[in-house]
């Protein structure tokens, strides 16, 4: 649920009117409602308090640090995957020590940092990069905490972009070679084993995956014990999907009476890495009609925004509903259209053959369901600038990003002085 609604035909976040802040702030810009985001989360995190447990927020779903901040308050930890995440966690106010350090290209330095930092732990995904860290933490004279990321070869069902956890992913150690690593790391000087890792991939519709992956780590688990491995986490990742369209995916509370019976036998802490499923429903990107058109073959509504601002669509061929921000008469008529926004590619939309209805030069559009992978995931292609963030709470608004200026554009930037 949501607290994206209407008024009189007209879209409100919570109390605020949406028209309204678009004429302040101007468009394109994204919208989060506070209220959500924070239902969100604690729907998640209620949802497995039988059991030992942390929740660590995905930024990469949504890095802003206003909205960190909302889940650090209520005791999140974050999930990273670079150094300028765990820059932003850091700043953002997030306890290292509920912070949790994936990905597989970490690099010298980033392991630097994060062992300064002193981050709860680092999920591998290599044996290569297993014995960077320990090099790293060898030179530091500490003790670096480790969980192996383990692929268990389970199929998410979901995009192929998106999927982490078979053979063929790049993510993670397979399973079947994970005692192997897992003997490596127990051999080293400076490695200090807390958990197994696991995460197989986003917007995962149905819980039948997750449970499929909890078996497969709980034979590795007894495997470990019985080489003295003591394992402190099983961190399961993230991956639960939200609706878009017409998906069903299950509440929080299903996927944990789907889990809870198999991991209460684990005696461990189970850490949750959830991003999408938290933060995508909780915002919404507004984009405003520029230009329509129509040729022999198409009808063409031309808005503000663009593959640049939000590339889900463009990148994955995904569906995000677009609603009129003032409804039109009910017997409007509907046409079919391309919305599609300002870049110099074809592949520039935000929706393809899609009924609305008719939209006139300076309508404003809600493109639903952005509030994860929409920011994050924006560029600055075309030299356009990026587009403003603003949260709504308690009957106000809060520029939380402000728009980038062509200034902003150019900075860092320097003409040799041969070219002068």
């Amino acid at each position: 649920m949501h607290f994206f609604h209407y008024r009189n035909g007209e879209l409100y976040c919570e109390e605020i009117s949406v028209l309204k802040i678009a004429q302040e702030v101007k468009t394109p810009f994204y919208l989060y409602s506070y209220k959500t985001l924070l239902r969100h989360y604690l729907a998640f995190d209620t949802a497995f308090q039988g059991i030992p447990h942390l929740i660590c927020f995905a930024m990469k779903a949504n890095s802003n640090l206003a909205i960190l901040r909302i889940f650090i308050r209520e005791g999140a930890g974050l999930d990273v995957v670079s150094g300028g995440e765990l820059y932003r966690a850091l700043k953002a106010g997030a306890d290292p020590q509920k912070i949790v350090y994936a990905g597989v290209g970490k690099s010298k330095e980033e392991i630097r940092y994060a062992l300064e930092a002193g981050i709860l732990m680092f999920n591998v995904e290599s044996g290569q990069e297993l014995e960077a860290i320990d090099e790293l933490a060898g030179q530091m004279g500490i003790k670096a905490p480790i969980a192996l990321r383990v692929n268990p070869d389970v199929d998410p069902q979901t995009h192929p972009y998106i999927s982490t956890g078979l053979k063929k992913n790049k993510f993670g150690i397979d399973i079947s070679k994970a005692l192997d690593h897992y003997r490596l790391a127990k051999k080293a000087k400076n490695l200090q084993i807390l958990g197994i890792h696991s995460h197989i991939g986003s917007q995962i519709t149905e819980t039948g995956p997750f449970v499929e992956a909890v078996k497969r780590l709980a034979y590795l688990l007894d495997e470990l014990k019985r080489e003295d491995i003591v394992v402190q986490y099983l961190d399961l990742g993230g991956g639960l999907g939200i609706t878009y369209n017409d998906e069903e995916p299950p509440h929080p509370q299903k996927l944990a009476e789907a889990l809870t019976p198999h991991m209460a036998k684990m005696n461990c802490t189970v850490i949750f890495e959830p991003g999408r499923v938290i933060v995508g429903n909780a915002g919404v990107l507004i984009t405003q009609v520029l230009y329509t058109k129509s040729t022999t073959e198409k009808n063409f509504v031309i808005v503000d925004g663009g593959m640049n601002d939000l590339i889900r669509p463009s990148l994955y061929g995904s569906y995000q509903a677009i609603q009129h921000v003032m409804l039109k008469d009910k017997q409007a008529t509907t046409h079919t259209v391309d919305v599609v926004g300002p870049i110099c590619e074809s592949g520039d939309f935000l929706a393809r053959d899609r009924p609305l209805p008719v939209c006139s030069a300076g309508d404003l559009l809600a493109v639903m369901s952005a509030g994860a992978y929409g920011f994050s995931m924006a560029s600055n292609y075309n030299s356009r600038p990026k587009v403003a963030e603003v949260l709504v709470k308690d009957g106000q608004y809060y520029v939380i990003r402000q728009r980038e200026s062509y200034e902003d554009l150019i900075r860092g930037e320097a003409i040799p002085a041969f070219l002068r």
